[in-house]
């Protein structure tokens, strides 16, 4: 039956969109590009005669703690030897917490603290950490927000536990480190929100993919709340927060909070914060997921030497000194030089010594110019001092300033690049080469003018679809290039960038580097190619180009002399659907509702003009249009520009606009919200097909299984059994969880719709059997003056009808209960601990949609077409699709806010049109008529029971008097009842079949 309802033309759409929506979520799980270096994972012992397995030590907290928190716990993690040792919690190295995240297990934290502990035996133990992790019970806080507050608390009461543990050691900690994994990252941060909190006890926060900026799917109102909270006190307080903050970011391969979400917000200004991608941290140069990177080994041993290098030698703590710790985590996080960090490196050395001195006579090296660049790179990766400038020569350089803390690490090499003009007292450059026992060393250096290798290549258009390129060739045999990507600063494009190298030297091997630099953020990747060779590069964003910020990206080039390049670039379409997918996938519930609320107004509409239900997939392809939401979703976002108006919308207290809330964050654009909107009808359409086909299966299974019913006999607004189940799920949503009892309703309203299915399949299959028997058996109803007028019926046609009708509201309130089923997963994984939800996101909604469900399982189409209330039912749906766009795209907790307003008006179009019926049947009971001597009625003016336009239209009765020669018309008001019409005709009722 939907099948049928769908042309050809729909279903090509619809599979072309599912085809779309497939290629970008294809590019978003595996649309990143495969190289040989890969996150490697890092192993904790697992036993053996040396080593013990990693062990979990419990920290007993106070009784009363304990007990106000039942779920959670707080751990040391050891093993070997240091888990022996401090059994008995005798500490005396460096406190620092980890806090999992989002369904986050707390021995997450052996990859850290094991490659700590190793470092400490490393050096003796002269320094180490101790590392505590939290037990939040794998709580689901991305699903529900009611519990981040409360890990809050926990984890200020275990820092202050934790501290405790020190008192009377020599260099007692007065303060603790915090690595945050996910949603741990920014209950961190929540901690200043709390009254009693001191800032003095973090000194440090390293935050891995943690969504910063907004939540990944803000289900409900606790959650978007908690982040407002958080946000504003960070934007507000920032030049007061006296700790240093690291955010690292997964990169492409985390599908589960994007990267562009970690970026600490609108802290600029704040000099103790940084943000970077995984991809740029040096020595790691890789990306990772959302799990891998709490033990990925490249990040861990960045973190490790970092917490080594923050030690203050004086108190062995991590250092107060926020110039140091700003200028560390540089060092390893953003640019490392290939050495040892150093306070206050000497920058002038000494240059004596028994070393061989071997002048470079080659023009390449003697040419001099203040106007010129100096680019050299060395395949060494020690962390020696490599090249010198030389500041005090005769015939040796005696003296030099140490040039190596100007280099930069990259995979393979190190390279560095100078201005000469900054540096005009030198003399000479000398590039000091270590003996090598036996390895292969090379080192190449070039003078050029930076212009000459700066080449500009502006990227395609967007809406190429990959059909036209760009083109440059490198011919130069230079050692560095520096290509400008212009007009690529926007989030939503997408490009693929191809390397071809050709080489003159085929024998040896030679490596080329290319880094894709973003200047705007901290999110640079590198690709390694073997050259000759062809190389693919995937170009796209993290945060799109702010408006103020004038630099160009560029692709850095580490290329061989004996090489020529060509750089080719191309828009890549499905790259560009991955971002669309990565940025608004979110989104969808709130589009396929707003097609949903389109189809259910259709349906409504068409049962009050014509008197039946359409089906919802011609229903669908009819109302759900574009144009019907998204102008007007544009036309507020205008008006919100001028001040009166957003002075009225403000003094209305309306949310502010979700598309605003997308632009403040670059990602507002008028073809996403048209894309989504046909990904949303597809789904709409998809929705409603599986809607139908689940009512039909188990329908068959019900004939299967059970004795076959009949079509009801009467409509009836409540069944006997229904207020005793309607107060059961009330009792049950205040006791224990509102989505609970919103699905407990939600399948006894399927059970009815699957009941009237299995009736009419009945029904159907044995009308052509019984059709003679039915006519036979057919009795007239008695038209006696004290007959009561019976409620309507459901025939065959009708039931049908109210079918159609249902699949339509089963879909809208299955993408209702959807929404809600993240606090009921949330509550079952708790429900050792806490019986009842507290506090609950959907117990509001189930106490209207509880009852709302009940009445909707006894409505049929026959007892609400004829509604006064059914025509602001249907004409409410547009502009409920219209704020589902507007303000639920980006607050998903809203959408059954709107879902909710329809679905409780088809409810009261029964329940008013119910009383109508009910008080005409009781007026039918009262009245008792004697017969007229002088006067009676007529016959009925002529009623076509198959017309349903005709039932509502106010009938005549023709009455005689005196004789057949004198008549009149008189016009009186008729109540229809299908089968039979009832005219008050003077003093006289009579009822007519028709």
């Amino acid at each position: 039956m939907f099948l049928r309802s769908v042309s050809l033309r729909n279903l090509a759409f619809y599979v072309f969109m599912v085809l779309l929506a497939t290629l970008g979520v294809w590019d978003v799980f595996f649309g990143f590009e495969e190289n040989k270096r890969q996150c490697l994972m890092f192993l904790c012992p697992v036993g053996g005669k040396e080593e013990s397995p990693p062990q979990e030590e419990k920290i007993e907290l106070p009784k009363k703690l304990a007990k106000r928190y039942p779920a959670y716990e707080l751990y040391l993690y050891g093993e070997g030897s240091y888990a022996e040792e401090h059994k008995i919690l005798l500490l005396t190295g460096i406190p620092v917490l980890f806090l999992p995240g989002n369904a986050g297990s707390y021995k997450q934290v052996r990859s850290v603290g094991s490659i700590a502990l190793r470092k400490a035996e490393d050096i003796d133990f002269k320094y180490h950490f101790d590392f505590f992790s939290v037990n939040f019970n794998e709580e689901l806080v991305a699903l529900y927000g009611g519990s981040l507050q409360k890990q809050t608390k926990f984890v200020h009461e275990c820092i202050k536990a934790i501290l405790k543990l020190y008192n009377g050691q020599e260099f007692a900690p007065k303060s603790v480190a915090i690595i945050g994994h996910s949603m741990g990252g920014l209950v961190a941060r929540a901690l200043l929100t709390l009254k009693n909190f001191k800032q003095e006890l973090i000194n440090l926060l390293i935050t891995q993919a943690t969504p910063h900026v907004a939540p990944v799917m803000p289900l409900d109102r606790f959650i978007t709340d908690f982040y407002m909270t958080v946000n504003n006190y960070w934007i507000l307080n920032a030049r007061h927060i006296n700790f240093t903050t690291v955010s690292v970011a997964g990169g492409f391969r985390d599908y589960q909070v994007r990267s562009g979400l970690t970026f600490l917000p609108k802290l600029s200004h704040h000099t103790s914060a940084l943000s970077v991608v995984s991809s740029a941290v040096p020595k790691t140069w890789v990306s990772t997921d959302h799990l891998s990177i709490v033990w990925c080994k490249q990040l861990q041993l960045t973190t490790i030497r970092a917490f080594f290098d923050l030690i203050d030698a004086d108190t062995k703590q991590i250092t107060q000194n926020p110039k140091k710790k700003l200028s560390v985590l540089n060092h390893h996080f953003i640019r490392h030089p290939a050495k040892h960090f150093e306070e206050n490196p000497a920058i002038i050395s000494d240059l004596t010594g028994t070393s061989l001195w071997v002048p470079v006579k080659v023009s390449r090296w003697t040419f001099v110019a203040y106007n010129c660049d100096l680019f050299c790179i060395i395949n060494q990766q020690d962390t020696n001092s490599w090249i010198f400038g030389c500041i005090n020569s005769t015939s040796m350089c005696q003296q030099g300033v140490d040039l190596s803390w100007r280099a930069e690490l990259l995979p393979t090499i190190k390279s560095l690049m100078l201005r000469l003009q900054d540096y005009p007292s030198l003399s000479h450059l000398v590039v000091y080469v270590p003996s090598v026992h036996g390895s292969k060393f090379v080192v190449n250096c070039e003078f050029f003018k930076r212009e000459t290798r700066s080449i500009q290549l502006p990227v395609t258009h967007l809406f190429s679809f990959g059909l036209t390129s760009r083109k440059v060739l490198l011919n130069a045999s230079g050692l560095y290039y520096n290509i400008e990507l212009l007009n690529f600063g926007q989030i939503y494009q997408a490009f693929k960038l191809n390397v071809v190298s050709k080489c003159s030297r085929t024998k040896e091997e030679i490596t080329s580097i290319y880094k894709l630099h973003i200047p705007w953020s901290y999110e640079d990747s590198l690709t390694i190619a073997q050259v000759p060779s062809s190389t693919e590069i995937s170009l796209k964003l993290h945060i799109a180009q702010p408006e103020d910020d004038n630099h160009v990206a560029l692709l850095k080039m580490y290329t061989s002399s004996h090489c020529r390049y060509e750089v080719t670039v191309k828009t890549s379409f499905s790259q560009i659907l991955g971002q669309v997918v990565r940025l608004h996938g979110g989104a969808l519930p709130a589009y396929v509702m707003s097609n949903v609320l389109l189809a259910h107004g259709g349906q409504l509409y068409s049962l009050f003009s014509t008197g039946y239900c359409l089906e919802y997939a011609a229903v669908l392809d009819k109302e759900a249009k574009p144009y019907k939401v998204d102008p007007f979703v544009i036309m507020i976002k205008f008006l919100l520009g001028y001040k009166w108006f957003k002075e009225l919308w403000d003094l209305l207290l309306l949310p502010e606009l979700d598309a605003i809330v997308l632009t403040s964050q670059s990602m507002c654009f008028p073809a996403i919200s048209l894309l989504f909107f046909l990904f949303g009808t597809c789904t709409a359409n998809w929705s409603g097909l599986l809607s139908c086909a689940s009512v039909r299966l188990l329908s068959s299974l019900w004939l299967a299984l059970k004795r076959p019913s009949e079509l009801p006999k009467d409509v009836k607004i409540l069944s006997p059994e229904v207020p005793f189940l309607t107060v059961a799920l009330l009792v049950v949503s205040w006791t224990t969880c509102g989505a609970f009892a919103i699905l407990l309703s939600f399948v006894c309203y399927t059970y009815k719709v699957v009941h009237l299915q299995a009736s009419l399949t009945h029904f159907k299959s044995s009308q052509s059997v019984n059709t003679k028997h039915s006519r036979r058996s057919e009795k007239k109803p008695n038209l006696g003056a004290d007959s009561a007028a019976p409620l309507p019926r459901v025939s065959a046609a009708d039931a049908e009808d109210s079918l159609r009708m249902h699949t339509a509201l089963l879909t809208l309130l299955g993408w209702v209960v959807l929404l809600s089923t993240p606090s009921l997963v949330y509550w079952l994984k708790n429900l050792r601990y806490y019986f009842k939800l507290n506090p609950d996101p959907c117990k509001p909604l189930a106490f209207i949609l509880i009852p709302t469900m009940a009445v909707l399982g006894n409505t049929y189409t026959v007892s609400i077409k004829s509604s006064k209330l059914l025509k602001t039912a249907s004409q409410l749906a547009p502009p409920l699709a219209v704020g589902v766009i507007a303000f639920g795209s980006t607050h998903l907790y809203r959408i059954p806010a709107f879902a909710f307003i329809p679905v409780v008006l088809h409810a009261l179009c029964n329940v008013i049109k119910f009383t109508e019926l009910q008080s005409v049947s009781q007026f039918a009971r009262r009245s008792v008529f004697p017969p007229c001597a002088t006067s009676r009625c007529g016959d009925v003016g002529t009623v076509r029971a198959s017309s349903p336009e005709r039932e509502k239209t106010p009938q005549c009765c023709m009455e005689s008097t005196g004789g057949a020669s004198e008549s009149r018309a008189t016009t009186v008001t008729c109540v229809v009842f299908a089968p039979l019409l009832q005219c008050e005709c003077g003093q006289v009722m009579r009822s007519h079949q028709i």
